[in-house]
């Protein structure tokens, strides 16, 4: 899609996707962006379509996510337990389908993402701006070409997702996100919005951080840490988060394995290398990688590891991700 289409270009586009006896499916990867990209998009189509879906791949474990979706009241179901033949149209937001193997299984008919293009993608509408530090900032601006002024539960979930998503401004953050900020700010529940952010950490996730603590090592002003089995990759992230805080450290990358799938999680100032770029280059070859300038993350399968690695030895797999950034 052209980057100098108009917004009113761009919604009647989307729109004309869709008509009142299409029966939607929006998958996403739950976290604050897609659940707030993926509640803005299911209130543009209303009274638009015959029935629309969201249903998300991941476990949902984190506290701020379950916080979000519980006084947001956002519908969710999991992929896994829907049929994707029984829906006329299907939808992906924030992420495209080579981000995850489940994901590649479906036939899009619209993907709208913020993270820079890894493939070449046909399909009916594509809007990928990865200048944009969140996809609910695009998601704010087809809001506001339809003239509808979102609820206080939706624009919440923005102002949230879109905090999140450029770390609070500090990083990947683009003109278009402040001016998103700025509207959406007079319309959101301050108190939800508190709510939600408080909501970090669970007593069960300090094992996670033990083993970080146990595991660690610094190279160079870089921290790895690789956690082992874990519950969901959402406690990585909880862990690279922490050690970004570390005065020393300008790149943290933390791994650990689930369901049989090694998930690493790479951090950095934002003012070095990009963290997309290097999870690309170190891990591509083997699964799915990509990200922003910051934030980054891997996913590979362990049956496409080196035969040679102890795919049950925690320190083995440690070894090997220390490796690929040599």
């Amino acid at each position: 899609m052209s980057p100098t289409r108009s917004r009113q270009g761009r919604l009647q586009e989307l729109f004309s996707q869709f008509s009142s006896k299409d029966s939607v499916l929006i998958t996403i990867w739950a976290d604050p962006d897609a659940l707030a990209s993926a509640l803005a998009l299911k209130r543009l189509l209303w009274r638009k379509v015959q029935s629309l879906t969201i249903a998300h791949l991941n476990a949902i474990k984190r506290f701020d996510n379950l916080t979000m979706i519980r006084l947001l009241k956002i519908p969710l179901v999991r992929l896994h337990k829907v049929d994707g033949s029984s829906f006329s149209k299907i939808v992906l937001v924030d992420g495209q389908p080579d981000h995850n193997e489940a994901f590649a299984d479906f036939d899009y008919d619209v993907v709208i993402d913020h993270h820079p293009r890894t493939t070449s993608l046909r399909v009916p509408f594509l809007d990928v701006r990865p200048d944009y530090g969140a996809a609910a900032t695009m998601m704010t601006e087809y809001l506001r070409a339809a003239r509808i002024r979102p609820s206080k539960s939706l624009a919440t979930a923005l102002l949230f997702a879109i905090r999140v998503d450029t770390g609070n401004f500090e990083s990947g953050v683009a003109e278009e996100d402040i001016k998103a900020f700025r509207y959406l700010f007079p319309y959101a529940d301050l108190n939800l919005l508190r709510k939600i952010e408080t909501a970090d950490i669970g007593a069960e996730d300090l094992k996670y951080f033990r083993r970080a603590l146990e595991s660690k090592e610094i190279i160079k002003g870089k921290i790895f840490s690789h956690l082992g089995q874990v519950e969901s990759p959402d406690n990585l992230v909880l862990v690279a988060d922490f050690f970004m805080r570390l005065h020393e450290i300008n790149w943290v990358v933390v791994s650990g394995v689930h369901r049989k799938t090694l998930v690493v999680v790479i951090r950095n100032d934002g003012f070095r290398k990009d963290a997309g770029t290097l999870a690309n280059s170190a891990f591509g070859r083997l699964g799915s990688a990509g990200g922003r300038r910051s934030r980054a993350r891997a996913e590979i399968p362990l049956a496409n590891l080196p035969k040679h690695l102890g795919i049950d030895d925690a320190a083995s797999l440690g070894r090997f991700v220390i490796h690929q950034f040599k």
